[in-house]
């Protein structure tokens, strides 16, 4: 640094000497006469003037560099503000309504979650750092899950680097789709279907119905080579998601990461739910009886989705529609409203869905995936949902895409299907 600065200083100090000749020096004390200004006294002078200057100025350099902190932290991991404030903020003095508004769970539910990740998240030696506590890195992930602020905003709190945070989300991430998908997100076994189908006949007053089904659309920045692949009907860029939920709004179906210009019928027949359903595995085989029938167990859909004899949808709105499809279309949609429930909370609680600006395609599944688990997680475990969560999770300058079904995927058979829901709901005297 001083290098540098000497040499700064005699450059200039040779160009005040190029333009000694032509202007007076001020501030150089007493000049000689004009007849000894010529010659080698002028230089000699002139050598004198500017050798204090830069003596002055070298001592005002060092006087202030000493008075100020260095002006290059060096890049090591002591230095970041914050190291322990996990340890000494988070875990001494956080009251319950602090672990549910930074990390949307309870302090138990949190460390429930930590203990089932323990076997995934081991230690790596591999690491330039020492590793951080199991816990700690946990915390990082929710904590930017849940609030969808910034890397290197969140970096200093927990007094690690941001590409630290993006590891801590990345390898968190993985663990919960590896480790809790299993319990959490996967398909009911007989006895939890009959139980499905209880709770939507007693809790939406559907029968037979084991699910309700429907897309969401995930905003994103894609590569500008995919940009058009990306951008759905509304024209914004977006990942569909596929899903569907039990009559308590916990998902146990999921499909993610289709591009956003896709169909909510063409990514049905891609995912695995219809290979389910075609191969009979959505309903006891026989199938129960209902209305004096054998029926396969229904799942609710709207508009977008192909009417199937598994998959029921509303009547087409118009005058001629008579009193007890009214009626069905009033129960089909205030049962399936479950699933629009279940995506609120799901985006107010995991805000990292309202938009992924800093995350790759690679990793967008998995951490879709991954908030679909924990919020489930935090709903079989009890822990309150914040409305206030709720602000801003529907912007309306980004409208939900809705491109009708195709009529060739219909199934004529279904129709029978919703005849006999009609004629149900007709026979309970129901609105």
């Amino acid at each position: 640094m001083q290098e540098r600065l000497l040499v700064l200083l005699c450059a200039l100090a040779r160009r005040r000497r190029r333009a000694g000749g032509r202007r007076a020096v001020p501030g150089a004390g007493a000049m000689p006469g004009a007849a000894a200004w010529d010659g080698p006294q002028r230089r000699a002078w002139l050598r004198h003037y500017y050798s204090q200057r830069q003596k002055r100025l070298m001592t005002l350099l060092i006087a202030r560099r000493r008075r100020t902190s260095c002006y290059f932290y060096p890049r090591a991991w002591p230095s970041i503000r914050g190291a322990d404030w996990w340890e000494r903020v988070v875990l001494k003095q956080f009251g319950p309504q602090d672990w549910l508004e930074k990390f949307r769970m309870s302090k138990e539910t949190f460390f429930y979650v930590c203990n089932q990740l323990r076997p995934g998240l081991a230690p790596h030696s591999a690491h330039f750092h020492p590793t951080l506590p199991l816990e700690k890195r946990v915390a990082v992930a929710l904590w930017h899950l849940a609030t969808n602020v910034e890397y290197q905003t969140l970096s200093p709190l927990f007094g690690v680097g941001p590409s630290t945070v993006q590891t801590c989300v990345r390898e968190v991430s993985y663990a919960v789709v590896l480790l809790l998908k299993p319990l959490y997100l996967r398909l009911p076994n007989e006895k939890e279907l009959d139980n499905m189908v209880r709770i939507f006949r007693t809790r939406w007053g559907f029968p037979h119905c084991i699910g309700a089904l429907d897309s969401l659309h995930i905003p994103i920045h894609p590569p500008l080579r995919l940009s058009a692949d990306y951008c759905n009907d509304q024209g914004w860029h977006s990942i569909l998601t596929q899903a569907t939920v039990d009559g308590m709004g916990q998902f146990w179906d999921v499909s993610t990461a289709f591009p956003g210009s896709m169909e909510n019928s063409a990514v049905l027949e891609s995912s695995s739910l219809w290979v389910l359903a075609k191969e009979g595995r959505l309903c006891p085989n026989p199938p129960k009886n209902f209305m004096g029938k054998a029926q396969k167990y229904v799942l609710l859909g709207d508009a977008t989705y192909p009417l199937q004899d598994w998959i029921l949808k509303p009547y087409q709105e118009d005058e001629n529609l008579t009193q007890r499809q009214l009626r069905f279309n009033y129960r089909l949609k205030r049962a399936h409203s479950v699933i629009e429930n279940a995506f609120l909370r799901l985006k107010a609680r995991w805000q990292i869905l309202l938009k992924c600006d800093d995350c790759s395609l690679e990793l967008l599944p998995t951490l879709v995936l991954a908030c679909c688990i924990l919020h489930n997680i935090c709903e079989a475990h009890d822990n309150p949902f914040n409305e206030e969560w709720l602000e801003g999770t529907e912007p309306t300058e980004l409208p939900k895409p809705c491109q009708p079904a195709p009529a060739a995927m219909e199934d004529g058979r279904a129709e029978q299907v919703r005849e006999l829901m009609c004629q149900y709901f007709e026979s309970c005297g129901e609105g």
